[in-house]
């Protein structure tokens, strides 16, 4: 049986020295994270990656740049995961919004009391992602394009032989 990779998107935003998190509990272990999740169908990657933050955290996410494409291999579930993790600004919190199942709560950061609980990071992706952004790595959003069907039936139409 082949292992498809698994495409993830996360939200990277830091303000006054403080980056957005959120405690979630995966298999009754309550571990750290960045809002983070699943590419869905017929969205872009900084669509999701704007999605999931606001469906874990309650926080708009507007997405500026990515700051890095990670993979790991998920040591138990024999999974390779592709996260693209996009730096950007969280505004208009929403404190009624309904989180995903499992999100206790969202909270904000400084890298040191992340990493003083490196035991309780969701996986080592989530420091890397600190530490590329402290390293101001940073890409543009235009080196995403999504192509569409329909622009490949046009070119077709308007080839010439």
């Amino acid at each position: 049986m082949q292992n498809t990779p698994e495409i993830t998107v996360a939200a990277i935003a830091e303000q006054n020295g403080r980056f957005l998190t959120i405690e979630e509990r995966i298999r009754g272990k309550l571990v750290l994270n960045q809002p983070a999740g699943h590419l869905e169908n017929h969205e872009t990657l900084a669509e999701a990656a704007s999605r999931e933050c606001f469906e874990e955290s309650g926080w708009q996410f507007e997405p500026s740049h990515l700051c890095g494409i990670y993979t790991w291999h998920h040591p138990t579930k024999n999974v390779t995961i592709v996260r693209f993790a996009f730096c950007g600004r969280a505004h208009s919190f929403d404190p009624n919004a309904k989180l995903d199942d499992g999100i206790e709560r969202s909270l904000w950061m400084t890298p040191g009391e992340l990493f003083e609980r490196a035991d309780r990071l969701r996986n080592p992706m989530v420091a890397q992602a600190i530490h590329d952004f402290a390293q101001d790595r940073n890409y543009p959003l235009e080196m995403f394009t999504p192509v569409e069907s329909q622009l490949m039936a046009n070119l077709a139409q308007n080839a010439t032989v």
